[in-house]
């Protein structure tokens, strides 16, 4: 219990440097009526989105759900917005709130009224957007790489504004690395963040793509993909394709082209037959001079 309490507090760390900054809140100033630290209540329609929230999701079930507990207790958690002019101010944060407050048919909400500018404003929506609880690991990497491009901050600055480990983030931001189907089936909670980051060193695309659709398909565990991803996509539960010995026939070909080279290769040349009758023909060369000498017998 104490250790969420704890988490929760480093959480809101980055978000309340910015947000309880009082000279950018008009609420915390006197006011006409003399009212220091008041939230005002402002008309719904009033109020646009904000163009820089990340989120672009929102669950219709949940949002639903929402708009029913506002109709009957009201917002519980007000909004903070900029005041953009005369009777106009966008959403700086509480988009989701803002959203189920239309669909309850509120024609005011309670909100902080702070004056930010464009930068100011987008890095507030990015650090409330992260520090929600129900975002994916996309969510999250997306919000970190914007604030990153466009809020000019190091993955240390960061770190101390969200309160999460350098680590913690260079593994999400990682995952933007991963093709866009995967990406999607993070998103969609098709696959977990562990197998997300699994893939990530899986290798090429074309191998990723191959153990996504295969953890989907078989429902892999996180540690059964990384089983297939060291024996190279291998299920090592299923037995290997033994390689049978070669026949009198098959040595005495091998033998007569090790003879076509005879002493110009330091190397061998080798016929290998499984016992599906499938195989190949290896040659084999110990360095650059004798690949070039191999090439220039074959064109001969």
């Amino acid at each position: 219990m104490s250790s969420n309490v704890k988490k929760r507090g480093a959480l809101g760390k980055g978000l309340s440097a910015l947000l309880e900054n009082a000279a950018t809140d008009i609420t915390t100033k006197s006011n006409d009526s003399g009212i220091v630290g008041s939230i005002s209540m402002i008309p719904v329609d009033q109020i646009e989105a904000n163009p820089f929230n990340p989120r672009t999701n929102f669950e219709k079930e949940a949002l639903a759900e929402l708009s029913q507990s506002i109709s009957v207790h009201g917002i519980i958690q007000p909004l903070t917005v900029r005041k953009l002019g005369r009777d106009k101010y966008q959403l700086i944060s509480g988009e989701r709130r803002f959203r189920a407050s239309q669909m309850a048919g509120l024609k005011e909400v309670p909100a902080y009224v702070r004056v930010a500018n464009d930068q100011t404003m987008l890095e507030m929506a990015l650090v409330e957007n992260i520090q929600r609880e129900d975002l994916n690991a996309i969510e999250v990497a997306l919000s970190y790489q914007r604030l990153i491009d466009e809020c000019s901050l190091t993955q240390e600055q960061m770190s101390q504004k969200i309160a999460k480990s350098r680590s913690s983030i260079t593994n999400h931001l990682r995952l933007l690395k991963l093709p866009v189907e995967i990406q999607l089936g993070v998103r969609d909670n098709l696959i977990s963040m562990g197998h997300a980051r699994a893939l990530v060193s899986a290798g090429d695309e074309h191998f990723q793509l191959s153990l996504y659709n295969r953890v989907i398909g078989e429902n892999l565990s996180v540690r059964e993909l990384e089983t297939l991803i060291r024996e190279g996509g291998h299920d090592p539960k299923e037995p290997t394709k033994k390689v049978a010995p070669n026949s009198p026939k098959l040595s005495g070909a091998q033998e007569t082209f090790c003879s076509f080279f005879g002493d110009k290769i330091s190397s061998k040349v080798e016929i290998k037959k499984s016992n599906l009758g499938n195989g190949k023909i290896v040659i084999n060369f110990n360095s650059e001079v004798d690949l070039n000498r191999v090439i220039e017998i074959l064109y001969k």
